[in-house]
């Protein structure tokens, strides 16, 4: 795995009203029409409640663990924590992903997705046993749009607000964001 950028290669934006925001998106305003199509996708997958936000929260730290992005795995590490993921799980979803259940399955489609662009016939067979075509179609595209977002957040080398969590401590050897603190 190649090291990511040690300092952000387009510097985020401020917010127009003056308001501390994310460095992504920050970032993602010297693009204005982006900007406001990314908001709106991101916006519909994050708000959405056809997935409960556990679920949710499965699929976009495993996709961030996956692709190598810390700074989207910090991110969601807080929004995972609150929709209900327990620090063993999260660790396990940096880790190696042994989840059990419909989570692991959860799981099989992402480092499926993540390695050969398709979801395996048996692994489908059990989303689908699961989770109705609608979920379905909102699981595979909550993946794809965050692989997006990772390999965005790692080639621009958005950095790491202060004070969010990156990596667990049980995990070693993954690329590491630039950080704020480092700045």
């Amino acid at each position: 795995m190649r090291d990511l950028p040690r300092q952000p290669r387009i510097a985020p934006l401020p917010a127009s009203d003056g308001q501390r925001s994310l460095n992504i998106f920050g970032t993602l305003r010297h693009n204005r029409a982006l900007y406001k199509a990314f908001l709106g996708l991101g916006g519909h997958l994050l708000g959405s409640e056809i997935l409960p936000a556990r679920e949710r929260e499965i699929v976009i730290l495993r996709t961030g663990r996956r692709a190598g992005s810390e700074y989207e795995f910090g991110q969601h590490t807080v929004i995972g924590r609150q929709a209900g993921l327990t620090d063993a799980e999260i660790a396990a979803l940096a880790g190696d992903g042994d989840l059990p259940g419909d989570d692991g399955v959860l799981v099989a489609m992402v480092d499926e997705l993540c390695a050969d662009d398709v979801v395996f016939e048996s692994t489908w067979q059990q989303l689908s046993a699961r989770w109705n075509d609608e979920q379905l179609l909102e699981l595979l595209l909550l993946a794809g749009f965050y692989r997006l977002v990772s390999g965005l957040l790692n080639s621009v080398g958005v950095t790491l607000e202060a004070g969010t969590p990156g990596w667990p401590d049980s995990t070693t050897g993954l690329r590491r964001a630039p950080r704020e603190e480092q700045l």
